[in-house]
């Protein structure tokens, strides 16, 4: 059964394999569930956010062979790599989990004792296909040329001695709790696929390794070590303390599992399984994501196009990634990474929309009202825009619709600069205070909604704004900017990407020399790039 909680919110990523560094795919994950636990706390909840890395397995162990390290002296230095990216990404985690940490280790075996207790565990011998890199087995029926239909890498054949789970058992009833529960495989079109994988049978699980020493030992035979999905998997269960902690019994079931397309089936069929046969609560929600290509090829470090969260911060600041991938793609979708296509938004919907709104709504309370917040007058058309877009919000996240999201945020922004062109204050001064003051008061709703997603910005504009950290509970009446207060300039939230007005080429800083555009070639004389200053 689904436990369905109200005052508490439990999200998590899935624990990423570190055998490389983070790319763009894990941080785009990873930014989609902080939105989400961010929102959650707006509304009032608490939340419980988890994200961590999944440490064992063969692979781990041949890829610190390779560099002539152990295995903990590999992972603690890439490990350490994904948490700094998590800062810089200004990711709001509660916890990161270690598949490493003594308290992991201690609950999963707690966690597989009562598995096999309940008689769901039997020992055997395992004959098959074996990928490494994806630690996934195969039978010859889905992979007949012994390439992975994950990686397409050649896998090698397995013969061990081997203890199994009795997933088989649990065919009818996830049939059962996927009928019951349809919210449970998102978003809707991975459902089909999950639940017609099922029908056509499941087999027994193979759930420990012989030949595998880097993991952790099944707690009935110790010259056996735990399958490393198996003992993954369990992680969103041991952050919480499994099975007496408090965080146990207020957080869980989780709300939602944010996962990969690629790892959907351990999360929808594999997971569940397991709960049900250890008389654990399921999730309320699994929601698998699609993959991110880079200018419409597939990432791979052969190619050389894997794309770097921290090159491109670099290059063009946090909130413009944040935005960029959750504006770019519905989610649910697979997605195209294109630099030119950031720049763009960047400059249309982060400098021309929300930055150009704030600074003249800033600069006009300055010239026109002394800096202070003007007497309270509202447009009635603005402030219902305003009290809509909340609602259109609520609705949109409650379904992980983050692009659909952001286009009705921006479409208030879109009708606020409009609102500007078209009662000109300048020079309309019979309707200033009122246009000032809809003006202000939209940025408080506008800042409001944006934190999940732009939370650097937005704390920005709460600033100018003279106001602290806004609830949504405080977006439920257009009006309660206070009159007379104290408004500031900052610093551009966003500054534009350089273009060239001959042939409209954007470029990043580190591509200029002597302010000349390299697309139109060597007649092109210095001057021709228009500049901008950058927010790193």
């Amino acid at each position: 059964m689904i436990i369905i909680k109200k005052d508490t919110f439990y999200i998590t990523t899935p624990i990423y394999y570190p055998s490389a560094a983070a790319h763009i795919g894990h941080a785009f994950c990873t930014i989609a569930a902080d939105v989400l636990a961010r929102w959650n706390r707006l509304l009032g909840k608490e939340v419980f956010f988890l994200v961590g890395t999944d440490e064992h397995g063969q692979k781990i162990q041949q890829a610190a062979n390779d560099l002539k390290k152990t295995p903990q002296e590999f992972l603690d230095e890439i490990v350490q790599k994904y948490k700094e990216l998590w800062k810089l990404l200004n990711i709001s985690h509660d916890d990161f989990i270690r598949t490493t940490e003594k308290r992991h280790e201690t609950a999963v075996a707690k966690f597989i004792k009562k598995i096999f207790e309940t008689g769901d565990i039997y020992k055997g011998n395992y004959e098959g296909l074996y990928c490494v890199p994806c630690e996934t087995f195969f039978t010859e029926l889905q992979a007949p040329e012994k390439k992975c239909p994950d990686c397409n890498r050649h896998i090698k054949a397995v013969k061990e001695e081997a203890y199994f789970f009795k997933l088989s058992k649990y065919q009818k009833p996830l049939l059962d709790f996927y009928e019951k529960n349809p919210e449970f495989l998102s978003p809707k079109n991975k459902r089909k696929e999950i639940i017609n994988r099922v029908k056509e049978g499941l087999k027994d699980l193979c759930i420990t390794r012989a030949t595998v020493s880097w993991g952790i030992p099944f707690p009935e035979d110790k010259k056996h070590t735990i399958y490393v999905w198996v003992d993954a998997l369990q992680n969103y269960i041991t952050a919480l303390d499994y099975p007496d902690g408090e965080k146990f019994k207020k957080f869980w079931p989780a709300d939602i599992h944010l996962v990969g397309k690629e790892i959907n089936w351990f999360h929808s069929v594999i997971w569940p399984a397991l709960l049900l046969s250890g008389g654990i609560n399921l999730p309320k929600k699994v929601y698998a994501h699609g993959w991110w290509t880079v200018e419409g090829e597939k990432m791979s470090k052969s190619k050389g196009n894997v794309i770097d969260p921290v090159k491109v911060v670099s290059d063009f600041g946090v909130d413009q990634l944040r935005y960029f991938l959750l504006r770019e793609v519905k989610f649910g979708s697979d997605g195209d990474y294109s630099e030119s296509r950031l720049k763009e938004t960047i400059n249309n919907d982060l400098a021309n929309g929300l930055g150009n709104l704030v600074n003249r709504s800033i600069v006009m309370t300055e010239k026109y009202f002394d800096g202070k917040v003007p007497a309270i007058k509202i447009n009635k058309a603005i402030s219902e825009k305003a009290i809509k877009t909340v609602s259109s919000v609520t609705s949109h996240l409650e379904q992980l619709e983050f692009q659909e999201t952001l286009l009705e945020i921006w479409n208030l922004i879109t009708e606020c600069n409009q609102y500007i062109n078209k009662e000109k204050p300048w020079e309309n001064e019979s309707k200033r205070e009122e246009v000032i003051y809809t003006l202000l008061e939209s940025l408080r709703f506008i800042s409001t909604l944006t934190y999940p997603f732009i939370p650097e910005t937005s704390e920005k504009i709460f600033s100018q704004l003279g106001i602290g950290p806004q609830k949504i509970s405080d977006l439920k009446t257009f009006g309660l900017l206070k009159e007379g207060t104290k408004v500031k300039k900052g610093e551009v939230l966003f500054h534009k990407i350089p273009q060239c007005h001959r042939c409209g080429k954007l470029y990043i800083k580190e591509s200029l020399s002597k302010n000349i555009c390299f697309q139109c070639g060597i007649d092109s004389k210095p001057g021709e790039v228009k500049f901008g200053k950058f927010n790193n």
